[in-house]
């Protein structure tokens, strides 16, 4: 496992921000953490499966830490927190060193895949002029069906 390049600024950060906030220094706390920045790969995971792999790892945690985690480090800055349409679980995705990127969300599979398109912060700007407002961020999710022929749950067309 190559280890993230990222994980010592989150580390401070997390740090900085449990001392700001009267919090504990947990072991729990940073093992989740490092979990989530072990990867130098960035994905999409949701709570069971965080804590799926922590226990094959030999952590036991209850899913009320990790819940109460992942909400902590969605303050904290160190995750964003996702509500894909039609998905009952939340899916969380890790901030630092991750750019902005926006998400296209297949309806049949559920697999999310991200993309990044100059214009949309084109239109961003633009947006921010109209309103004299300073965009601290936005959230674009475009939904639709998968058309690779691996899609799990592909919905095939008869074409008569």
């Amino acid at each position: 496992m190559n280890k993230n390049p990222h994980i010592e600024a989150v580390t401070l950060r997390l740090n900085q921000f449990l001392e700001v906030k009267g919090y504990r220094r947990t072991q729990e706390r940073y093992t989740i953490l490092e979990e989530i920045y072990a990867k130098n790969d960035h994905h999409h995971f949701d709570a069971s499966e965080l804590r799926e792999t922590l226990i094959q790892k030999g952590f036991h945690l209850s899913m009320a830490t990790v819940y109460n985690t992942l909400e902590l480090f969605v303050e904290a800055g160190l995750i964003k927190k996702h509500q894909f349409g039609g998905q009952a679980a939340s899916h969380y995705e890790r901030t630092v060193g991750s750019g902005q990127h926006d998400h296209i969300l297949c309806l049949d599979c559920g697999f999310v895949k991200e993309f990044c398109d100059p214009r949309i912060h084109t239109i961003e700007k633009t947006v921010s002029d109209w309103f004299s407002t300073d965009i601290a961020y936005h959230s674009l999710v475009l939904y639709g069906h998968c058309t690779e022929e691996l899609c799990k749950n592909r919905i095939t067309k008869n074409v008569n």
